[in-house]
């Protein structure tokens, strides 16, 4: 009896497991997901300098990576920082409209949409 019931768990719990990971993911945009882009924003912001370099050196060449990649990576720096700063500040108002992201991607390394 035991052993039917284990059985029985088991195998409902792997068909939920494959549903839930067949399903798409939904990112609702609210305050909490505003505040957590902002502390990530302003936590990881200073990985826009090696992707930068990465970047620009997959572009063009690695000169240019280590120079204009790092320019680059400084400037884009200063304004996720920035961002994620007024985000963590304003997370609870719907500023911009339906708690959007001010900058795209919403994350460092995020791909663009």
């Amino acid at each position: 009896m035991m052993k039917e019931t284990y059985k029985r768990i088991t195998v409902t719990a792997l068909v939920l497991l494959v549903i839930l990971n067949l399903s798409s993911p939904v990112f609702a945009q609210d305050m909490g997901r505003k505040l957590g882009r902002g502390l990530g924003n302003i936590l990881t912001g200073w990985l826009e300098i090696p992707k930068n370099i990465y970047d620009t050196s997959v572009e063009s060449n690695v000169f240019a990576g280590l120079t204009l990649g790092t320019v680059k990576g400084v400037g884009m720096t200063v304004v996720r920082t920035v961002v994620g700063s007024y985000e963590v500040a304003t997370f609870p108002f719907p500023v911009p409209e339906e708690y959007k992201p001010i900058i795209e991607p919403e994350f460092v390394f995020q791909e663009q949409q």
